[in-house]
Formats: structure tokens, C-alpha cells, sequence
């Protein structure tokens, strides 16, 4: 099959039953709500500039399976140029959409699983590899979106998955049959499960034998029996109901998040992917989460450029582009949201072979990419903000602007650069509100704290792969430390 158009796309996700609810409703047609319709949009720019000759080498790839041109978001990293392609094709869609484009978790989930499973049945004889090779093939020729699904709601955090008083705080399965399994439980934060046609589930932490119900990975369609989805609030999110365009700031795309439920759902034996060898649930949890880091160097970026132009104009239109100090919090923006992109190529650059031939980037500095990530978006964000002055979050509504009587006073008191509309200097504002404290600012600001996993989480597997003994000796080596029981 040839790659989607994203009208096809968008057609494919109409067709589909998923079992969506917002603001205690279920939504009949997901697609056409206003609030959820700007994070498809997202989603079909994946698929949009993957049929444009001049995106085409960083958009897709030749799968070594079928010979086929496919989806880059469907494809398994062979080489440390596909580990760069991928931070690439992130920072341009970054760049197209200043919101989550949503396929980076399950291009990630793809290749975490593709060599834990390979490892998992070199151990133990399961079949869990060819499973996923199956499944992946799969999606690659039906040009799939899919949700990589990991965070568990979690419960009591100081107690393990199988000692929770309430056993569903962890997805698990609660039965085990000849032709598959039934799993319980949930998961959370689910960025672009609502838009996927499949979704991956995986374990979220490394766990122990007595664990064993949770080691669990497979792959289901998003509208399987017992499969429903309630959908998160952002910031601002009804201001898309209004029919307004410029108060939205970004009115044509944007993400959503939601909580996934999983109500006794079956899950055939192909479609397994790990069930019950807890001591690899670890090792897919930190493949997984070190591809995810990585991609965090290419999406935030992406929209970090936008912000950054953004900014930028915002100083033109306020009549203050060659202020000094505005000159110089440009180029801080810029310092920051490169850095992180520095980050994201080297981890990738530096990638090196699993045993099943994929490639795995380089986790210590996946992990420092992600850390940074932590950190930089809020300084990006503050000096934009800054930038742009009060009126960011204090201009009126696009009604009073249209107003027969209001209008004429907004566009008098609110005109600065004689040059600019008041109109578009609003639009401008709008747009960085939406980045740092919207709908966006989701998938900008908050997500760059926690998506990936927490700061913490980061810092573990920093610590865990700085190699501090090697440096000891390298230290002790150029000072001629020289080391006896009672020097």
C-alpha cells in the first residue's frame, strides 16, 4: 500500500469506533469536535509533508522488510543516520505545527520493543519477536499511527506495582487463556492515543518476579471492546468552541492528552509482546525512555523556532527591535533551543548497534538532552514573554476587536508600530500566549518537565551511566596517584 494523504488519514481515524468522552460526554464524532479537531490536524502534517518530494528523505525511508517506501514514524533505525534523520524530521514538523505532532511515542515504542523482544526470545524461545515483526509490517503498510502507551496511573508510588491495595493502579493481566490474555488497569498523560490507530502498551518501571502480571507489552486498535479514553483539560481549551480564530493563538493545530482505560480487553497471542519475564520489563522501560529523550532534542526545538520568530516579531511590531537588551534575549532563545537540538544529534550520532541489528542512542546523553529540556523551554518561554510585554495576556477579545463600537478604540489604543496592525500584532501575542501558557504550552512548556519522565528520572539514569569509576582513574593517572593499604 502507498503512503496516506492526510486527507486519507483523516478519513481512516473518522471511520474507526473509539470510545472518546470530554467534559462528561462521549464525543460522537471525535473528529469534527473543535476542541479535539487542531491535534488531528497535527497528526496529518506527518502524513502531509511525507508526500512532498523536498521532505521526502527525512519523512520516510525504505523498509529493509518489505523493500516499500514507508512513513519514517513507522520505521526501525538501522544506523546512527537514521537516529538523525529522526531528530530532523522532528524539528521540522516542530516547526510546522508549533504543537505535538504525536507519533514520536509510537516510532519509539517501535524500536524499544523491536530489540527487547529479540533479546526476550533468545533467553527464553518466545515468540514475541516474529509477533512484532508482524504487527510492524502491518503498520508500516497500512501507513498507521500508533500510540506508544507507558505511564501507569501508578498509585501509591512507594509501594511496587503487585502491592497496591488497588491491583489496577498498574496495567495488568487478570486472565490468562489459550488464544491470549485480558488485561485491567490504565494509562495516563496518553499524548495522541485519541488520533492512533493502534496502541502499544508497555510496562513503566523495572520490576521483580513478584511483578510478573504487570510485565506486559502488546499491541491492540484503539477501538478494541473495553478501550475508552477521557480526555484532559488544557489551559484555554473552550476559547476553541467560541469561533474565534485569533484568541486561540494557534487555531489550526495543537495536542491532546488522555486517560486510557482498559476494561478487561482482549489480547490475542500474536499481538504479545512480553508477558510475564519481568527482568526485561526494565530494559524496555529505559530503551523506550531513552528514544523518547532523544526526541525531545527535535519536537521542542521545532516549536521553540516558532517561539523565537514569534518573539522576535512581537519586538518588531512593539516598535523595539534594536534594543539592545531585546537584541540579546533573542540570541539567549536562540543559544537555548540549540543547545538542546546539539544535544539531540549527538545522542543520536553517537548511537551504536542493538544485538538485533536496530539501532539504540546513546543513553547517557539522551538522558543530558532530555535534563536540559527540563530547563531550557522555561527560560525560551520567560524571555518571549518578556518580549512581548502585558498585552500578552491582558489584550481583549477578538469580538470587541470586530465590534462596531469596541473595535475602533482597541485598534486606536493597542496600535503601536505605525506600520502593524493592532490585528496582527493581537495574533502575534496570541500565538505566544498559546506557546507559554495555552493549549500549546502543553506540549511546550509543562510537557518539557514531565514528558519522558520526570527531571528525577533523568538524573538516575545520568548518574547510572556517567561511568564515575573511569574517571576516577583517569584523574588518578595524570596526578600519579599511586594507591596502597597504608600509603
Amino acid at each position: 500500500m502507498t503512503l496516506k494523504t492526510g486527507e486519507e488519514y483523516i478519513e481512516s481515524i473518522r471511520r474507526l469506533k473509539t470510545q472518546v468522552y470530554l467534559f462528561g460526554k462521549k464525543v460522537e464524532v471525535p473528529v469534527d469536535n473543535p476542541i479535539l479537531r487542531p491535534s488531528l490536524n497535527s497528526v496529518r502534517m506527518t502524513y502531509d509533508l511525507a508526500q512532498k518530494p523536498e521532505y521526502e528523505d527525512l519523512m520516510t525511508a525504505i523498509s529493509p522488510e518489505t523493500g516499500h517506501r514507508i512513513n519514517r514514524f513507522t520505521h526501525i533505525h538501522r544506523n546512527t543516520e537514521d537516529l538523525v534523520k529522526k531528530v530532523k524530521m522532528q524539528r521540522l514538523l516542530g516547526q510546522q505545527t508549533a504543537a505535538c505532532f504525536q507519533r514520536c511515542v509510537g516510532m519509539d515504542a517501535f524500536n524499544a520493543v523491536y530489540s527487547t523482544d529479540y533479546e526476550i526470545d533468545k533467553k527464553y524461545g518466545t515468540s514475541y519477536f516474529e509477533n512484532f515483526k508482524k504487527f510492524m509490517v502491518y503498520v508500516q503498510e497500512n501507513d498507521l499511527t500508533v500510540d506508544g502507551a507507558m505511564t501507569d496511573p501508578k498509585g501509591d508510588r512507594s509501594l511496587a506495582p503487585h502491592a497496591q491495595p488497588d491491583p489496577d493502579m498498574y496495567l495488568h493481566v487478570v486472565e490468562r487463556r489459550p488464544d491470549g490474555i485480558v488485561v485491567r488497569g490504565a494509562k495516563a498523560h496518553q499524548t495522541g492515543a485519541l488520533n492512533s490507530h493502534e496502541i502499544i502498551v508497555m510496562p513503566t518501571i523495572a520490576m521483580k518476579p513478584e511483578d510478573k502480571d504487570y510485565a506486559v507489552a502488546f499491541a491492540v486498535p484503539i477501538d478494541t471492546q473495553g478501550i475508552f479514553m477521557v480526555i484532559g483539560r488544557q489551559s484555554c481549551d473552550t476559547r476553541k468552541m467560541e469561533n474565534t480564530e485569533i484568541d486561540v493563538g494557534n487555531s489550526e493545530f495543537g495536542g491532546v492528552e488522555a486517560l486510557v482505560v482498559f476494561d478487561n480487553v482482549f489480547v490475542p497471542n500474536d499481538r504479545i509482546f512480553l508477558n510475564g519475564e519481568a527482568e526485561f520489563a526494565g530494559v524496555l522501560v529505559e530503551r523506550f525512555a531513552g528514544y523518547h529523550r532523544q526526541s525531545y532534542g527535535g519536537c521542542k526545538v521545532g516549536v521553540g523556532d516558532v517561539l523565537i520568530g514569534a518573539a522576535a516579531t512581537a519586538a518588531d511590531y512593539n516598535g523595539v527591535p534594536k534594543a539592545s537588551h531585546i537584541k540579546d534575549k533573542l540570541i539567549e532563545m536562540t543559544h537555548l533551543n540549540e543547545t538542546l537540538y546539539c544535544c539531540g544529534i549527538a545522542c543520536s550520532a553517537e548511537g551504536s548497534p542493538t544485538a538485533s541489528g536496530n539501532y539504540l542512542i546513546n543513553l547517557l546523553l539522551a538522558n543530558v538532552c532530555k535534563q536540559n529540556v527540563t530547563r531550557f523551554p522555561y527560560e525560551i518561554a520567560r524571555l518571549a514573554e518578556d518580549i512581548a510585554g502585558g498585552l500578552m495576556v491582558t489584550a481583549p477579545s477578538e469580538k470587541d476587536l470586530r465590534d462596531a463600537k469596541l473595535g475602533p478604540y482597541v485598534k486606536k489604543y493597542f496600535k503601536a508600530n505605525p506600520e502593524v496592525s493592532t490585528e496582527n500584532r493581537i495574533r502575534i501575542l496570541r500565538l505566544i500566549e498559546n506557546l507559554t501558557l495555552g493549549t500549546a504550552a502543553v506540549g511546550y512548556r509543562t510537557e518539557s518537565m514531565h514528558g519522558a519522565g520526570s527531571p528525577q528520572a533523568q538524573r538516575i539514569m545520568i548518574a547510572r551511566q556517567g561511568n564515575l569509576p573511569m574517571k576516577k582513574e583517569l584523574a588518578k593517572k595524570i596526578a600519579h596517584v599511586k594507591e596502597y593499604a597504608h600509603a
